[in-house]
């Protein structure tokens, strides 16, 4: 087990008019999860394989450990990789997928079997290992790529999106297993996914890439917390933030004719437009005139709360607008509310720098 360090790591493919990956500085400390997240396209991938050794970095360097392993090769860094699609041999048992990889490096046959013993009960295999994998389900196939991972005992484990193929139910119920596992056994592990539910709910801390550029690294309700600029604001939470278009007032965000408050400090450290972030939850209900006019269209209903979808016409705002409530509120649909929040959970952004003008 080691940490992980990215030092101004660049990755531009010939002929492309800008890095896939540009100039990366990240450290995931030792038997850390890391979680790169973002939108498809943003590099997230790419700088786990560059990690991994299956892409070249242009410029920069990657250290595992005390090893600058920028130049090794992928079977010379000691990482296990986790893929998307389990690349499983076919006519393999699954005793066999699990020791392959040692089987390649010279480990001997008694060595081999304990180690595949010990992964399968770690990870619930051991009914499965006569099987073929067309006989197992998404799950089982994926537990399987893991127990490939963890018999080589590696430095790191690198997963690009492991649970993409699952369906929700159980993408839901693997990925806490694979938190867990992965606390239980220690490995230094970066993982890779454009969910960011998952990454949120998995990750000791999560770093957000945008167009190969790093925006922001913090644990998970760091980022929800204090999201460093509009990008991060937006992309971390579901349902997202709702971002308002306005300008400052005596120390107050004014939207069209309507006020939201907001933290005097923070406004008053732009001299141009700001934008408004709230969180669903943030909303709270009050008097007509005294907020923003919302005018009910969907209402989802989640048993213990329920959020509420809706549109409102002043400029500046986004065309959809939603708002966390009490469950069984009976709100009707065609309704309007009034709306406003708490200065002290509203977040304020320069409209042009997209900056957190509160941190």
């Amino acid at each position: 087990m080691a940490a992980v360090v990215y030092e101004n790591a660049t990755l531009q493919y010939p002929g492309a008019s800008q890095p896939a990956v540009d100039d990366l500085s990240l450290e995931i400390g030792d038997g850390e999860l890391m979680v790169l997240v973002g939108p498809s396209g943003c590099g997230k991938s790419t700088s786990l394989r560059m990690l991994a050794g299956l892409e070249e970095v242009t410029s920069g360097s990657v250290r595992i450990g005390v090893r600058d392993v920028t130049h090794l090769r992928p079977k010379e860094r000691d990482v296990a990789m986790v893929f998307q699609n389990y690349a499983l041999y076919p006519h393999m048992s699954v005793a066999d997928n699990m020791a392959f990889s040692l089987k390649i490096a010279g480990i001997g046959k008694d060595d081999r079997l304990a180690r595949v013993r010990d992964a399968a009960g770690l990870l619930g295999l051991e009914d499965l290992l006569d099987r073929k994998p067309r006989s197992l389900s998404g799950g089982q196939r994926q537990r399987v790529a893991m127990g490939r991972a963890i018999v080589r005992q590696p430095q790191v484990f690198c997963m690009d999106e492991p649970l993409s193929n699952l369906d929700a139910k159980l993408r839901v119920s693997t990925r806490t297993q694979i938190a867990a596992l992965q606390q239980r056994l220690g490995v230094t592990t970066v993982y890779v996914t454009h969910d960011q539910v998952e990454a949120m709910t998995m990750g000791d801390r999560v770093a957000v890439l945008k167009d190969g550029l790093l925006q922001q690294v913090d644990t998970p309700l760091g980022l929800y917390d204090r999201p460093s600029n509009l990008f991060v604001a937006g992309f971390i939470g579901s349902p997202a933030m709702n971002l308002l278009s306005a300008t400052v007032a005596e120390g107050v965000a004014r939207i069209g004719r309507y006020e939201v408050p907001v933290d005097r400090e923070a406004a008053s450290s732009s001299s141009g437009p700001i934008t408004v972030g709230v969180r669903p939850e943030s909303w709270r209900m009050v008097d007509e005139g005294t907020g923003l006019p919302v005018t009910v269209l969907v209402i989802e209903e989640l048993g213990s709360d329920a959020f509420v979808y809706g549109t409102c016409d002043v400029e500046g705002t986004p065309e959809q607008i939603v708002v966390r409530v009490e469950a069984r509120r009976f709100l009707v649909k065609g309704s309007t509310i009034h709306v406003s929040a708490d200065p002290h959970h509203v977040h304020v952004f320069d409209t042009a720098t997209g900056a957190n003008l509160a941190l």
